[in-house]
């Protein structure tokens, strides 16, 4: 018999003579599901989560990463409801500027009745119930704020973009590695098992060669009020705009095709669009590496909602078209194809492509969470070092985002990326 995950959080545990399925529901009430007693029942549960099988609820909640949220962002809504269905996480604390915001918030995203509610940033990083922080707010903000959550030794999942420019979000990571915490961004997607299995073709020789060329769009049409209020218009909050919005997203999955090796050089294509206020609402760039692969992205705010990744190989390519978020929340397919080709009077392709579907029952953006909550409990209990591989990948994605911008500040040269 197959076990599935729940979409809530939810436990395995054995109980004294049958397997129990211990699941928490929205309201935060636990209840005891029965679940069929055979030795199979244990034996296809995705691995990161067999070790809760021996554990109890007590230690469960033991175990728990107790996290604080700094502000009440939209986004925040979708990360506060991935930290309570993470199995080993759980909201500690909302903070506001203001306090009635932050109670409302904490009442409409129904966090835990226990979950402390302050009317200041300061507060929640004071709270010494508090193991790590996320923080959603403005990119403009974040150096201040990710600096001092790591100061008080509170692990950061800092949204993206993680900073203004490369040198202030070395700042940021400095502060984390002298305090000994745990830095990750809010790309969501690179938890997914789908992009898991994507590396996998991606690596393999026979089927997919050597990669030549990635192309990577993601265009979100927004409605005239986000081009007049939101943040991301705004060039005191987040500066970059559709570049440090959806372009992070581009970038990021041009180095994740690319195994994360930087390019020589970057140029800004040529047209990109401004508002009034002189933040960037559409852009384009070339990525070129020295072994002769090219990458192309597009990002913009005008267009209609596209998402889409292709890689080309020397022998197969890889294309989706929800690169960033699945069409489904529990399922998220790819297209593969090696050595493709034609029939004979070239009317079909012999073979197709092959599509593969990925399912999972924890949204990428749980799986996110339970990934930092996993790191952060290393750390406390353990004794283990930050992982390094999450301010790295940050680091890079940053490095291509302000050689684009300076591109196109210096009239679409090629910019040359150093470290």
């Amino acid at each position: 018999m197959l076990i599935t995950l729940f979409p809530y959080k939810s436990l395995l545990v054995r109980c004294a003579t049958k397997p129990c399925h211990v699941e928490s529901v929205p309201s935060y009430h636990s209840k005891i599901k029965i679940i069929n007693n055979t030795r199979d029942s244990f034996s296809t549960i995705i691995p990161a989560t067999q070790a809760l099988l021996t554990l109890s609820p007590l230690q469960m909640a033991e175990t728990q990463v107790r996290i604080g949220i700094l502000g009440c962002a939209d986004i925040a809504r979708k990360v506060s409801r991935a930290i309570s269905l993470a199995p080993n996480a759980t909201v500690a604390a909302i903070g506001s500027r203001s306090l009635e915001k932050a109670k409302a918030f904490a009442s409409a995203n129904n966090l835990p009745p226990d979950a402390k509610i302050y009317g200041s940033y300061e507060a929640v990083l004071d709270d010494p119930n508090v193991d790590a922080v996320y923080v959603p707010l403005p990119t403009s903000l974040h150096a201040r704020w990710a600096v001092l959550a790591a100061q008080k030794k509170k692990h950061v999942l800092l949204e993206k973009p993680v900073a203004l420019n490369v040198a202030e979000f070395d700042i940021i990571i400095e502060a984390c590695d002298s305090n000994g915490v745990q830095f990750m961004d809010g790309t969501m997607w690179m938890h997914h098992p789908r992009t898991a299995k994507m590396r996998e073709f991606l690596s393999d020789k026979q089927r997919f060669g050597q990669l030549k060329l990635i192309n990577s769009w993601f265009t979100l049409g927004v409605d005239p009020e986000f081009l007049k209020k939101d943040i991301r218009v705004k060039p005191d909050l987040d500066a970059q705009g559709a570049l440090g919005d959806v372009g992070w997203y581009a970038i990021r999955a041009i180095l994740w095709a690319a195994d994360y090796e930087l390019p020589k050089k970057v140029i800004a294509l040529r047209g990109p669009v401004f508002n009034e206020a002189g933040v960037i609402m559409s852009c384009g760039g070339t990525l070129y590496w020295e072994d002769g692969q090219i990458a192309n992205f597009y990002c913009c705010f005008l267009s209609h909602l596209t998402m889409d990744l292709t890689a080309i190989g020397t022998k197969g390519t890889l294309r989706l078209h929800d690169f960033v978020a699945p069409f489904e929340e529990h399922e998220a397919s790819f297209y593969a194809g090696t050595e493709l080709g034609f029939n004979e009077l070239v009317t079909a392709w012999a073979p197709q492509p092959s599509e593969h579907t990925v399912t999972t029952h924890l949204p990428q953006e749980v799986l996110m969470v339970r990934e930092f909550a996993s790191l952060v409990e290393a750390i406390k209990v353990k004794g283990s070092r930050p992982e390094k591989k999450w301010p790295s990948i940050s680091r890079k994605t940053q490095l291509v985002m302000d050689a684009v911008k300076a591109s196109i500040e210096r009239g679409f040269e090629p910019v040359e990326l150093g470290n």
